[in-house]
């Protein structure tokens, strides 16, 4: 009888294992945009506190509103992200025979860019050859700083709410 008993503590002892390694799983996220920050608190103007790429895996660990608590896989870090910065989905940059099923579809690649891809945008400019992209252009290569945001805020007496 006693070997019996050392067999079912075996089995469960597998089984438990086995569910928390499938809880730990369901709760890691994949970065889904080109760039996105960890920051010390659920708003985009906290300060922050890592930088994230596309395909990057943190940890879900509390979420507010739109707002993810996330932990950091390769540091011993955690802050906040935006829910649409992120998915569910496991991302494979670099695919093998196995993992194809798994890859991001070029189309999810480009989505990642926050926009269209070159074909995409190519094939826009031709079917309407009389838009002058000038400013758009000029537009996607700004880059406005935490301190301006900051500033253009208080300047102009604005108060984002719901962490915005």
């Amino acid at each position: 009888m006693n070997g019996l008993k050392m067999i079912r503590f075996a089995i469960l002892f597998i089984l438990l294992i086995a569910v928390a390694s499938f809880a730990a799983k369901s709760k890691m996220m994949s970065v889904q945009v080109k760039r996105s920050e960890v920051r010390g608190k659920p708003s985009f103007l906290a300060k922050i506190v890592a930088r994230l790429s596309y395909g990057d895996r943190v940890e879900m660990l509390e979420s507010k509103g739109a707002w993810i608590r996330v932990g950091l896989v390769t540091a011993d870090k955690d802050g906040w992200m935006h829910s649409a910065a992120l998915t569910k989905k496991t991302i494979i940059l670099r695919p093998g025979a196995d993992d194809v099923n798994l890859a991001a579809a070029s189309d999810e690649i480009a989505l990642a860019g926050k926009g269209f891809n070159k074909q995409v945008e190519g094939e826009f400019r031709a079917r309407n050859p009389d838009i002058d992209f000038t400013w758009i252009d000029r537009m996607e290569r700004m880059a406005v700083s935490q301190g301006q945001m900051q500033m253009f805020l208080e300047e102009g007496e604005l108060s984002p709410q719901g962490g915005v």
